[in-house]
């Protein structure tokens, strides 16, 4: 059973950074990541390592989110900067399993333009961005 657990959410104002990570019981180099849920909005995809490595954006993001992992610790990074109001939500690190290029899994998170499918996910941790 994959285990994920999220930290390094809390409160900050608009303009302010966050680091969330993600310590995972096992390996992973391809197909984690990030997704949040904000009440009453659907989950958006933040950011992604795809089938390839290669990495993945909401276009709300882009430039001022950066995913990384360090895999000597098994923990994946989602680093968060200029942070606004429209960010607050529940962060959710997440795995799915690759299938040649592709990440199979029961859940659907588009990311950017990016389908990834995810079969594991943490607890979540709240990110609160004031104005």
């Amino acid at each position: 059973q994959v285990q994920l657990v999220e930290s390094g959410g809390g409160s900050v104002q608009a303009g302010g950074s966050l680091r969330l990570s993600c310590a995972a019981a096992s390996k992973y180099t391809y197909c984690m990541g990030w997704f949040r849920q904000a009440p009453g909005k659907e989950r958006e995809g933040v950011a992604a390592f795809d089938g390839d490595g290669r990495t993945r954006y909401a276009d709300s993001v882009k430039g001022r989110f950066a995913i990384s992992q360090d895999n000597a610790k098994n923990t994946l990074y989602l680093q968060m900067n200029s942070l606004k109001p429209e960010d607050t939500a529940m962060y959710y690190c997440a795995a799915g399993t690759k299938e040649g290029r592709y990440c199979s899994g029961g859940y659907l998170v588009p990311t950017g333009d990016y389908l990834i499918r995810y079969n594991h996910w943490g607890q979540g941790t709240q990110v609160t961005v004031s104005s």
